[in-house]
């Protein structure tokens, strides 16, 4: 699993003109998955994630977790996180999990993050076409790959 993950001062997904998701203070999370992941997968991001220290503390240094800051969050599914531009300039997404094997693990995932967290996570629709703004706070943004813990 891939997420990219992004702290901001608020964030929202709009289908279809509607807001299905908003926040404050927070995080946006971008979450690619591919045919690989599995359970274990979704319990280490979630447990990086939800204590990943990126929050400022009252001395203004990123020492407090989502957790610490009683913070929300948003996840949205992106295959396009498992783009390959090996060849031309066409990517190719064969590394992302076809929707059979991807909404479940999205799911979970969401699922476990709000287990986490102690608190409904927002979601966007998996495979619509959404409008995602956001005001990227920092700016900080951090890629998490989970089959590539650095």
């Amino acid at each position: 699993m891939r997420a990219v993950v992004q702290r901001v001062s608020r964030a929202s997904v709009t289908v279809e003109g509607e807001v299905i998701s908003a926040i404050e203070t927070g995080l946006l999370l971008l979450l690619g998955i591919t045919y690989e992941d599995g359970t274990e997968d979704i319990q280490w991001l979630v447990r990086k994630i939800a204590n990943l220290r990126i929050f400022n503390d009252a001395d203004g240094v990123m020492n407090c977790s989502l957790l610490d800051i009683n913070g929300e969050a948003i996840v949205v599914s992106q295959f396009t996180l498992y783009a390959s531009i090996k060849k031309g300039n066409r990517p190719s997404y064969t590394k992302a999990a076809k929707p059979d094997v991807a909404v479940p693990l999205y799911e979970a995932f969401v699922l476990e993050l709000g287990a986490a967290l102690g608190k409904k996570v927002g979601t966007g629709v998996f495979g619509a076409d959404m409008k995602v703004d956001l005001t990227n706070d920092g700016p900080v943004t951090i890629i998490i790959d989970s089959k590539n813990k650095e």
